[in-house]
Order: structure tokens, then sequence, then C-alpha cells
């Protein structure tokens, strides 16, 4: 069955390393609200450095996807993360934020739809996937954009489907509104380290 693109963004959000547009911004968020005698899901992260001063630092545990943040020598909050799956690893070592884009669309991943817009593959590999007679690729929104290599990897909003696991293509993805704090109180230049 054929989907529109729109409908097709929104279904391949779980399985693609973009995003949806970001959520109203809480301080903290929950997967799950608490019901006697059913599981609650832990939080997605904490955020308490919008008012803090003093230089920033990011360090990744891809051990634990998690990312700690740290402002003026605190730290700030932490979240949950979901970096590379096995043969698409994040890389780890000692980064930049390069660059920031608010609404970035990948170059490598998305969708391909056909000559009518219909989603013919949701999880194309740009420049590998066929793409059918009169249609074209349309990359995977990867909103608050913060660019770590020259080759593609970066912090980005987009889908945490089971946390503590990875989940992407390499990039390395955070809450939706956690990416939106971050993007807002961490300028270029930012030391991001990433560990295992």
């Amino acid at each position: 069955m054929k989907t529109s693109a729109f409908s097709s963004f929104l279904l391949a959000a779980v399985v693609l390393p973009s995003c949806s547009l970001p959520h109203p911004p809480p301080t903290s968020a929950k997967a799950g609200a608490a019901t006697p005698g059913v599981a609650v899901n832990p939080p997605l992260y904490e955020w308490h450095g919008a008012d803090v001063p003093g230089p920033a630092h990011v360090t990744i545990d891809l051990s634990e996807q998690k990312a700690h943040i740290f402002k003026g020598g605190q730290q700030v909050g932490w979240t949950y993360v979901a970096t590379g799956v096995d043969g698409r690893n994040t890389p780890t070592g000692h980064f930049n934020i390069m660059e920031k884009i608010a609404d970035k669309r990948s170059n490598l991943w998305g969708i391909m739809v056909d000559g009518s817009g219909d989603t013919v593959n949701g999880n194309a590999h740009n420049g590998v996937s066929n793409v059918p007679h009169g249609g074209h690729f349309v990359g995977a929104p990867m909103p608050h954009w913060m660019r770590l290599t020259g080759y593609g990897i970066g912090m980005h909003g987009g889908p945490i489907p089971h946390p503590g696991l990875p989940a992407s293509h390499g990039c390395i993805r955070l809450p939706y509104d956690m990416a939106n704090y971050l993007y807002e109180s961490l300028p270029e230049g930012t030391p991001v380290t990433i560990v295992n």
C-alpha cells in the first residue's frame, strides 16, 4: 500500500534518524504516566541550564546512551540519546559543534517517492536506493542540527524509541525538546566528548 510523503515522515519517525517538529518545551520529559500496576517509563531528560552562565561542554556516553551537559563548571542536565546501531557506529573522541542549522534535512537518509509523491521506500539511502521513474529522494528532517564532524555526524532532534539502546544511522539523536534547549544554549565551538 502506498502512502503520501507526509504520512511516511510521520510513520518513519521510529525508523529513520530523523524527526518531526519539536513539541512544546517542558523541563523534564517522561515517556509514561503513573498508573497503579503499570510500569512507568523513566524520564527522557532533565534540564536546568537555561539561565546558568559560563562555558558549556557535553559528554556523551555510548554505553549508557546518555549525554551529560555542563555549564559554568556544573552539571545542568542530562538526556537519553540514541546513537548509531552496529555497523553505523557513532565515532568516539573529542569534537566541537561546527555548525548549527535549525531546520536541516539529511542528504543521506530519508524517503523515496514516486512521480505521484507516494512513498515507495521509507528508509532510503540517497545515491544507493533505487529511484523510481519520475520519483526523487526526500531527505529526513533533522531539527536543531549541531554538526560534530565533516562527514555528517551531529546531534539533532529525533525519536528515542528504546531509551538506553542505539537506534540511529550514526548521529546522536536527542529528544525533540532537549534538542531545542541545547540548540539555544550551546554556541558553535562548544566541546563535545563521546566516550564508550
